[in-house]
């Protein structure tokens, strides 16, 4: 599955920032990347710290550039760039206190074009992980809001081996978005079918052949209220943003995977029974779905992967090992 990453980044170089240059898991990972010869790496923190935390764990960060918010030659620059980006929303005073937090001062390195990519999250919530880059990088054209997939991954070449599936991280819920007279400016089905147009972009960068099922409990109407209407109206929303996209729904489980079942209660759907990449009506459904897959289908899973950004902005799970660092950072330098 990194084949094509690690080519990509040995042809092109990039610079990712780690918002949490003190971490053993963040240092390790990083020692690894400067072994591989990868990218270059950015550790935000305190020097000491961060060459004391290496030394204790044995790792290798010679050469690698350490970055003081406290002492960083670039901070009125910086803070001034802030200032400006927030159009009056933060005052300096407030600029040079966020900026100096890692995630703050991490996006902004990004922001100003002095990292390509930024990998956070290992101590930072996902939320003051995705503050920032909603702030200050956010959302790319034409989307409405910012969303996450994973990539499931698991030995084997058959077609269910590699999935994509979001929003498993970041959107509790979908609901309108109204303007001051209580119109409605974004509905809820747009904001969903966004994810799925996103998640077949995901899907389609890590070589899937995106077939996008909207789950539900629900297929082609034999369920009704809470969520399903939700599921049907944005699946044709879906359909109409990215007409060239294989996107059906509203669909179960069984139906989106299994082609007798798809094919029974959905027939003449391309997507019914051969999906690779599954919208979850809610946060709910989709972080149980995914802990599922991973915990009981023997999946690896990556991610969450945001989307909808104007750059490379990733989240680590609190629990997430070295390894899963490497591998995310690979992600994350690969999609700049």
């Amino acid at each position: 599955m990194f084949t094509k990453l690690y080519e990509a980044l040995k042809a092109t170089r990039r610079t990712i920032v780690f918002t949490e240059g003190h971490d053993a898991r963040i240092l390790e990972a990083a020692a690894r990347l400067k072994a591989d010869d990868l990218m270059d790496v950015i550790l935000v923190g305190n020097v000491d710290t961060v060459k004391a935390e290496a030394a204790k764990g044995n790792f290798d960060i010679d050469g690698l550039t350490i970055l003081d918010p406290a002492t960083y030659e670039g901070m009125d620059e910086m803070v001034a760039k802030m200032v400006e980006l927030r159009k009056g929303k933060m005052s300096a005073e407030d600029c040079a206190a966020a900026l100096a937090k890692g995630n703050y001062f991490g996006t902004m390195l990004v922001k100003m074009g002095k990292a390509d990519a930024l990998l956070g999250g290992a101590t930072y919530s996902t939320a003051d992980t995705v503050r920032p880059a909603l702030q200050l990088i956010k959302t790319k054209p034409g989307a409405n809001l910012v969303s996450s997939a994973f990539i499931m991954f698991r030995e084997g070449d058959g077609p269910l081996d590699k999935l994509c599936m979001g929003d498993c991280a970041i959107n509790i819920s979908y609901e309108d978005t109204l303007d001051k007279e209580g119109n409605v400016k974004v509905s809820a089905a747009r904001k969903l079918a966004e994810v799925a147009v996103e998640c077949a972009n995901t899907a389609e960068f890590f070589g899937i052949d995106p077939k996008v099922a909207m789950l539900s409990f629900s297929t082609k109407g034999s369920g009704k209220g809470a969520t399903v209407g939700l599921s049907q109206e944005a699946t044709k929303v879906a359909q109409e943003l990215a007409p060239e996209r294989a996107i059906d729904g509203e669909m179960q489980f069984d139906a989106a995977v299994s082609p007798t079942v798809g094919q029974l209660k959905f027939p003449g759907s391309k997507v019914a029974g051969y999906a690779n990449t599954f919208v979850f009506p809610c946060i709910e459904a989709g972080n149980i779905g995914y802990k599922i897959a991973q915990r009981l289908g023997g999946y690896d899973a990556y991610g969450p992967i945001l989307q909808g950004l104007n750059a490379p902005i990733n989240d680590l799970s609190r629990g997430c090992n070295a390894e899963e660092v490497y591998k995310m950072a690979i992600i994350t330098a690969g999609m700049a």
